[in-house]
């Protein structure tokens, strides 16, 4: 029996996978890969390794978490590396988490490999840094959807008051909610907000407004979308260095491993 690696492969961009997550690429004889994923990585695989896409849309899962847990328990007890590739950081809603607990389960050893979460990656790239000495001192990465059976009132509540700067992931569906639960729970209407298509890629989107404003302005936004709350967000009037179509901010595929 080997090791499983639940490796982050970062927000989008090739070259911001770790050294650590691409060797665990190169050497795995079976890869389970999410929809996320820079596609280019699975180049990266050695020859024969086999493939496994187990992406979810929010419509649809081509695999179920359950039958994904299945899978890495499975190949492991044939004796095989096994990465498990996923979008971002895998314990930042990655459910990294539960798969690791399945093969902790069966005692099946396994190594955590971190990856750069679009929370942070998405707004540096949009020149928004998520905290900043004069303008955010906290920050909060949510979920825009929740469990069923949670308070979300509570909830929301809770991080609206409590932080300055709020990161919300898988939120864009729900985004005229959030606003209202925004501003019921003290944000002024006036908050600046942004929302930010694929991150680091070359294909990367950004729309800035306020609460009021934003639900109008982003109308043509699409997941992935990372969404930031919070006075910092004005920052990237001047701090917005990524130029998504410019070859200078992005190395080829063929560098990484070069």
């Amino acid at each position: 029996m080997t090791k499983v690696y639940i490796v982050g492969a970062g927000p989008g961009d090739i070259d911001l996978i770790t050294v650590k997550g691409l060797k665990a690429v190169q050497k795995a004889d079976v890869v389970l890969y999410d929809r996320l994923i820079n596609q280019d990585l699975l180049e990266e695989t050695k020859e024969g390794a086999e493939l496994v896409f187990c992406g979810k849309r929010p419509d649809h899962h081509a695999l179920s978490q359950s039958t994904i847990n299945h899978l890495l328990v499975k190949y492991a007890l044939q004796g095989k590396v096994v990465t498990r590739l996923k979008g971002g950081d895998p314990f930042v809603f990655g459910r990294g988490g539960e798969e690791a607990e399945a093969l902790a389960k069966r005692s099946i050893p396994f190594e955590i490999v971190p990856g750069i979460t679009s929370g942070t990656a998405a707004p540096a790239y949009a020149g928004i840094p998520v905290t900043h000495r004069d303008y955010s001192s906290s920050v909060a990465f949510i979920s825009g959807v929740s469990k069923p059976g949670t308070d979300e009132e509570a909830y929301w509540e809770r991080v609206v008051k409590s932080m300055d700067t709020l990161c919300i992931y898988m939120g864009v569906k729900r985004l005229p909610e959030i606003c209202d639960r925004l501003k019921n729970y003290g944000r002024s209407p006036d908050t600046p907000m942004a929302l930010i298509q694929n991150g680091t890629m070359s294909s990367q989107k950004m729309v800035k407004g306020t609460i009021d404003t934003i639900v109008e302005k982003s109308r043509f936004i699409e997941n992935p979308a990372m969404i930031v709350v919070g006075e910092v967000v004005e920052l990237s009037s001047h701090l917005q260095w990524f130029d998504p179509a410019g070859e200078d901010a992005r190395v080829s595929a063929e560098t990484i491993v070069g």
